[in-house]
């Protein structure tokens, strides 16, 4: 027997669609949690490629979950009626992000009076962020930052620790620009459930040790001690690495007041846009969720994705997706909206492989010199 499903339009009406019945999105829930009690990892010297192909596997295995539980016909019917001003908007989205981003990179780089390097142009910055997009997607442990490391300490005469702890600050600095605009609607948000008060306190944690750890050295340093006095064998050289090249970092960045300014506001704007893009996907698929609401839920969902056990936080991310805007659309719609939010980590690394070539023979060559 035919369903009826309601779901909310971005004009406010009500619209239903029958089609076939569907499982609910609190059904999908046991997905995400038990995509989250994963924890095996194999050992040895394909470690990493063995862990590559086994979040592959997570992550179809949690889709082929996901697509059999909701309506599969509801989610084609969704992106066959999706609003295509909005969807095309949404999608074109990736490119001022992408230059935004590229612009960022340039500012983190020294200027070239004060190396004698060559400098990082506004082209070459944005052909290093599109090509590290496209290794990310197919290379193990994040080998695309590596080689955007490399390149930088190559360009711009740095040391190589120096180098790296660039990356680590312009990744901090996106990670504390989610969470802030995550705590901000999380504050705001109207459901008041045990679950959600967990997220918020989680969140503002997290925010407010990583702005301990980027503005107070000695805070960062006794962390870091910590964690090489509980760490195994293998990872207590990279720590004593990386804690003094997080000092370096420091002391770089806040040599120069207005750059750290510039970089910590652009990286805000720059998750404002992205999640103004998840929001643009909603209204392209005819549903509605107030904006604010989305500041709090889609972080969420990004953050999900971010755990290490699926391949580009793909399945993670969409089963968090249907189970965070449970109250705003059905499930087949929170679907597409994963698909649409897997587009976004996709179009970069597509854009990317004209310069994979140059790039991946620097993380080649990183990997063998590091």
């Amino acid at each position: 027997m035919a369903g009826l499903i309601l779901h909310g339009s971005h004009t406010g009406r009500l619209t239903a669609r029958v089609g076939v019945p569907h499982r609910s999105a609190k059904a999908l829930t046991p997905v995400l949690l038990g995509s989250v009690m994963f924890t095996g990892r194999p050992k040895g010297k394909g470690e990493n490629g063995m862990k590559r192909w086994i979040s592959m596997g997570v992550s179809g295995a949690i889709l082929l979950l996901i697509y059999w539980r909701i309506d599969a016909a509801g989610l084609v019917q969704v992106l066959r009626e999706c609003d295509r001003p909005w969807m095309i908007g949404s999608l074109a989205m990736v490119v001022p992000i992408t230059l935004m981003t590229a612009w960022r990179l340039q500012q983190l780089m020294p200027r070239p009076a004060q190396t004698g390097g060559a400098g990082l142009s506004f082209g070459e910055a944005n052909r290093l962020i599109l090509a590290a997009s496209s290794l990310n997607m197919i290379l193990p442990s994040k080998m695309g930052d590596i080689a955007k490391a490399y390149f930088m300490r190559d360009r711009g005469h740095l040391s190589g620790a120096l180098s790296l702890s660039l990356v680590v600050f312009e990744k901090a600095c996106d990670m504390l620009s989610l969470l802030l605009w995550c705590a901000l609607g999380l504050l705001l948000y109207p459901q008041r459930d045990w679950l959600f008060t967990v997220m918020t306190l989680s969140v503002a944690t997290g925010l407010g040790l990583g702005l301990l750890l980027l503005a107070w050295p000695r805070f960062a340093q006794s962390g870091f001690a910590l964690a090489h006095r509980i760490a195994p064998k293998s990872l207590k050289l990279k720590l004593s690495q990386l804690s003094h090249s997080w000092q370096d970092m420091h002391d770089y960045f806040w040599s120069d007041r207005p750059r750290l300014i510039t970089i910590i506001l652009t990286s805000i704007f720059i998750w404002f846009l992205h999640l103004f893009q998840i929001w643009g996907f909603i209204l392209a698929l005819n549903a509605w969720a107030p904006f604010l609401a989305n500041l709090a839920l889609s972080p969420l969902a990004i953050l999900a994705g971010l755990l290490p056990l699926t391949f580009a936080g793909i399945g993670t991310r969409d089963a968090a997706l249907i189970v965070f805007y449970q109250p705003y659309f059905d499930a087949p719609t929170a679907a597409a909206l994963g698909l649409l939010c897997t587009s976004r980590y996709l179009l970069p690394a597509i854009g990317g492989l004209p310069f994979l070539g140059q790039y991946l023979t620097l993380a080649q060559r990183a990997k063998s010199q590091g």
